[in-house]
């Protein structure tokens, strides 16, 4: 049996790294009150980590636009910030207030911690707008840190919209976006639901289901939400686990009275591993 002693001592924790989560084709991501309850997932979400299958937008889509997604994953992929950064225009625009110079700043910071790193995009629609072209992508990031001493893995999956034009993107907006960092020699394997978009307002819920027997092994944990911000994306975040009762995470909340985006967060902590899980709910008008 674990020393519960040595264990509680772990309760307090800083994750910051999954909050670097993806903006982008390829870049980078982490509610008020809870309550007891159950919580459902759109199917069309991608769970983080699932291997892309190709499409036939993406087999279709224009040589320019397939040509770009590719220099840019190959770029991402070696951790190339100056290769990655050619393509993004210097008025570039994203949905979440991010700009040229802070992305920058926060894909080389997540890259140094995570220098290992497979970006793969495909296309899933796209259509003509003047001089431009609008494609809907989907993005799988998948790797290890620099060092295995915390056996960790990170699993991204990203869908976004971005607006290209003579070759750069000029503007992004992610839809969609999940992910899940692990560390320990056994984290938990955890099923996560939660809505994608909820009203303003509107009550929802969250479950995050540990699938395995827990044995004599003590579970600690909580759920957390922030407001998607650009100046979050390179500041910690002190989080409080809480002993958990029962086999995971079961928690209703409420969605806030102004449209936007959030990030919402389970943690799970057993004796030799931990995982967290991010994914973004957009809330919207009635």
């Amino acid at each position: 049996m674990p020393n519960f002693a040595s264990f509680l001592h772990k309760r307090q924790t800083m994750l910051q790294p999954t909050r670097l989560l993806v903006y982008s084709l390829l870049t980078l991501s982490l509610l008020t009150s809870w309550k007891t309850a159950q919580a459902s997932t759109p199917q069309h979400l991608v769970q983080a980590g699932e291997p892309l299958q190709p499409s036939s937008a993406s087999q279709n889509a224009p040589s320019q636009v397939k040509n770009l997604l590719a220099q840019i994953d190959a770029a991402a992929s070696q951790g190339n910030i100056k290769g990655v950064m050619q393509f993004y225009s210097p008025n570039f625009v994203h949905g979440d207030g991010l700009t040229r110079q802070n992305m920058e700043k926060a894909l080389t910071a997540f890259w140094q911690r995570y220098p290992r790193l497979k970006y793969t995009t495909q296309v899933q629609s796209w259509q003509s707008e003047g001089n431009a072209i609008v494609a809907e992508t989907l993005t799988n990031i998948t790797g290890v840190p620099s060092t295995n001493s915390e056996n960790s893995t990170f699993n991204a999956t990203i869908r976004s919209r971005q607006r290209i034009a003579a070759g750069k993107i000029i503007r992004q907006d992610i839809l969609s976006e999940r992910t899940e960092l692990t560390s320990g020699a056994k984290p938990p394997k955890v099923e996560f639901k939660l809505p994608q978009q909820v009203k303003v307002g509107q009550q929802f819920n969250l479950d995050a289901i540990v699938q395995e027997p827990l044995g004599d092994d003590y579970l600690l944990g909580t759920a957390l939400e922030e407001p998607i911000k650009p100046e979050k994306l390179l500041t910690a975040t002190p989080v409080d686990l809480e002993l958990l009762s029962s086999g995971g995470i079961f928690k209703v909340g409420r969605a806030p009275a102004v449209p936007g985006s959030q990030w919402v967060s389970a943690v799970i902590m057993r004796g030799d591993g931990m995982v967290m899980i991010t994914q973004r709910i957009q809330v919207v008008k009635n």
